[in-house]
């Protein structure tokens, strides 16, 4: 028996990175997962996003930890689609009691010919409208179960500090600004949802070994002006934590062993947020 066996987990930005981390940690718990991912381009950002065969990956690792999974292509911003394919997984898979709302993007410059308000509408209406979507999706069928549950939203340490270095570029500041709103999220879910026995809680990541961080428009940028290097830099001897590092806290947010924790912001960031 798992942590989580008999339960119900839904991941957003499952196809890679910290999501497919999360969803695959959470099956080794013993949670069935549905997992949601865009799987297509986001033109405001100058990195590939994930792919179909990323999704495909992540089903597959599910499945061979014992996870059934219901994966599907759709937009956080699209709040029918995901609304429905919530409905869908939760039908199929029976219940919903684990929400790990980890959809995000973020860079310092937006891709070629990008203005900054596109850059902001694409930053906030993913990291921040769509994490609202994402409970308002999973909210009905959670209730409907009586169960209470778990609700993880994934912040980031920009949404515990200001970042230092390109903080004027529009996109540092749209990310800076949603990861933020995410905790305000929280905070109101966490009062609101107490009484039905559903915690809310963030958590916040430093830099973190995914395409999100690792990829060549950023290592560009850092080539170009070393200087804002400081901006990733953490109090622990550490670059860059594991994918695997943040699921330990999402697990632990979502098991009972954290039955009584809710309204609180955790961070995992090698003592970023203290520096």
């Amino acid at each position: 028996m798992g942590a989580l066996t008999g339960r119900v987990a839904l991941v957003t930005g499952a196809a890679r990175g910290q999501g497919r981390s999360h969803a695959v940690r959470l099956a080794e718990a013993g949670a069935d997962v549905i997992a949601i991912d865009v799987c297509a381009p986001v033109p405001e950002l100058p990195y590939d996003m994930a792919t179909p065969e990323d999704l495909a990956e992540t089903t597959r690792l599910v499945e061979a930890h014992g996870g059934r999974i219901v994966a599907a292509e759709v937009d956080v911003r699209d709040r029918d689609g995901l609304t429905g394919v919530v409905a869908k997984g939760v039908a199929e898979l029976g219940g919903l009691d684990v929400v790990v709302a980890n959809a995000g993007v973020s860079t310092i410059l937006p891709a070629e010919g990008v203005s900054p308000s596109a850059m902001w509408e694409a930053t906030v209406g993913i990291n921040l409208t769509g994490v609202w979507h994402t409970v308002e999706a999973a909210l009905p069928p959670m209730r409907e179960s009586g169960r209470g549950g778990s609700i993880v939203l994934i912040s980031s340490t920009a949404g515990l500090k200001g970042l230092v270095g390109a903080t004027g570029t529009p996109a540092t500041l749209a990310y800076t600004a949603s990861k933020h709103g995410v905790v305000g999220l929280m905070r109101a879910y966490a009062v609101g949802l107490a009484k039905e026995s559903i915690r809310v809680n963030t958590v916040h990541p430093t830099g973190v070994k995914t395409p999100m961080v690792t990829n060549e428009s950023l290592g560009a940028y850092f080539a170009e002006d070393p200087e804002d290097l400081e901006m990733m830099a953490n109090a622990l001897p550490v670059e860059l934590l594991q994918p695997g590092d943040i699921s330990d806290a999402v697990l632990w947010l979502a098991s009972d062993a954290a039955r009584y924790v809710t309204g609180v912001a955790l961070p995992v960031d090698a003592g970023f947020h203290v520096r």
